[in-house]
């Protein structure tokens, strides 16, 4: 008696092998046996399974996860990673809080782990104002440059991040630029005048709007300022005789500082950060546009 397959069966002409009986637009499927060598794969990756179920964390529980007959965690793998690192920077910490500045800057070794660990902290930490690679933008200093408000030596740096500028620190920097066209000291006409004067005062020479707008400056604005623009760092009050502008260089936002006034703020990190992330942090500053 022939069974229902032995009906159905049918090898194909060319290969000589049964086929599946399936057919997508006149091609039929063989019915090839896996490949031996597939078989063996396969096998071995269920025993693996097995194993690696029994040896390492594997299947989750009503309380967690079963543990492993030899109990090994990510978490304990970071931990164990973590105390070395922290044993390998204890020896350049110990080193480094000994050190005053000059000696790190001194030591090719020191100086790049201070380097580096105050690359870290500014990024997290001020890379959100001054941008990732201290470039700054409107209103927040570049730090690439050697303009400063308060001084470009690391010692400098250093304080300022500790005490910020019109922060809550007790010894914070204050200094503000009053508005000085709102508080009726200098008429429109007069702001519009110190203003040609600021634009063209490296050019040294101007119009009749900038005679009168000198005039203007050495009058109210030379006591901070300084004569010619020079800034005065004891006040915070920055250069106005070079290219470089906090809030822009143009006549229009010129004219807006000069009318409305500035008052940013610094925060202070005392408190926020440790003192040795300070002096790091202050150390990497320094390095961006090598300092002063």
């Amino acid at each position: 008696m022939i069974n229902d397959h032995e009906k159905r069966k049918e090898i194909d002409e060319t290969s000589g092998v049964e086929t599946t009986g399936h057919e997508w637009d006149g091609l039929k499927e063989l019915n090839n046996p896996a490949p031996r060598w597939w078989l063996i794969v396969w096998l071995v990756t269920i025993v693996w399974a097995v194993g690696y179920w029994i040896v390492y964390p594997a299947w989750p529980t009503l309380t967690g996860h079963t543990k492993g007959i030899m109990g090994w965690t990510q978490y304990d793998k970071l931990k164990r990673e973590e105390a070395q690192i922290t044993q390998r920077q204890s020896v350049w910490l110990t080193k480094f809080r000994a050190s005053d500045f000059d000696q790190i800057k001194a030591d090719p070794g020191l100086y790049e782990f201070a380097r580096a660990g105050g690359e870290v902290v500014f990024k997290e930490n001020c890379a959100a104002c001054h941008g990732s690679g201290g470039e700054g933008r409107k209103g927040y200093p570049n730090l690439n440059d050697d303009d400063w408000l308060f001084g470009g030596t690391v010692e400098d740096i250093y304080h300022t991040i500790k005490v910020g500028s019109r922060s809550s620190h007790p010894d914070t920097h204050q200094t503000l630029m009053p508005a000085f066209g709102r508080g009726g000291m200098l008429t429109a006409e007069q702001v519009d005048d110190v203003a040609t004067y600021l634009v063209n005062m490296r050019a040294g020479t101007g119009n009749d709007a900038f005679t009168r707008g000198q005039a203007v400056f050495e009058q109210n604005c030379v006591s901070c300022h300084g004569a010619g623009g020079a800034g005065n760092r004891q006040m915070g009050a920055p250069r106005l005789n070079d290219s470089i502008w906090l809030y822009g260089g143009d006549k229009a936002s010129i004219v807006q500082t000069i009318t409305n006034g500035r008052a940013g703020v610094m925060p202070t990190w005392e408190g926020r950060l440790s003192d040795d992330s300070r002096r790091q942090v202050a150390i990497y500053v320094h390095s961006l546009g090598e300092g002063e």
